[in-house]
Parts: structure tokens; sequence; C-alpha cells
């Protein structure tokens, strides 16, 4: 299963960015969705996660009124919004799908993100 982020980049505090991510899992659309981002120096850390229908929401408290995710069942594709991007944001994101029929989790490859003060 092969999960292609894309978006990321170099923006200053208070940016936006919208991170992408393309899946050929046929099943995508029945299994859950999210972000992790790893920050050097910190622990790995959830962003936040989507259900499969897209009615339910979950973020880290850090992201919270500032990212929003969204997913694309009919294109397969997961998105994360980010706004007012701070220092503290800057981080390798990857995408992950829970596959509800194999228990496995699938991986992005990441895609980093650098805000400047």
């Amino acid at each position: 299963v092969r999960l292609v982020e894309s978006g990321g980049g170099l923006v200053q505090a208070g940016d936006s960015l919208r991170l992408s991510c393309a899946t050929s899992l046929n099943t995508f659309s029945i299994n859950p969705v999210g972000w992790y981002r790893l920050s050097p120096g910190k622990q790995r850390e959830l962003v936040g996660m989507v259900s499969s229908s897209g009615d339910v929401r979950n973020y880290a408290d850090s992201v919270k009124g500032r990212f929003t995710i969204s997913r694309d069942n009919g294109l397969k594709k997961l998105y994360l919004q980010m706004n007012a991007l701070k220092p503290e944001d800057t981080a390798i994101y990857y995408c992950y799908i829970e596959d509800v029929i194999t228990d496995l989790k699938y991986w992005g490859q990441g895609i980093e993100v650098t805000v400047s003060s």
C-alpha cells in the first residue's frame, strides 16, 4: 500500500499550508485516517484523525482551532489544512491509514514543514 504526501515546504509564522496524502488502497473509504508529526527532540505526536465517514475528527490540543483534517473518499485522498502556523509546528508530517480489515497501519514517507519566525 502506497501513501504519498505533498504540499509541505518553508513558510513564515502565520501562514497557511495544505498537506495532501494520496493512496492506492482500494478500501480507503472504510478506514480511519490521520496525521502524525515528528519534530527533533520531541516525541511523535498525533496531530489528528478522521473517521471513515468523516463525521468524527479528533485533534491534538496544540493544533485545535488551527488545523483541519478532511478526506475525499472518491479520490482516496486525505488532507491537512494548517492555518496560523507557528514555529513549533515545524516537523515532518506523516499520513497514515488504519486498515480495519488487516489491523495494519500504513504510513506515508513523510513530508517536511518548516515554519520560520
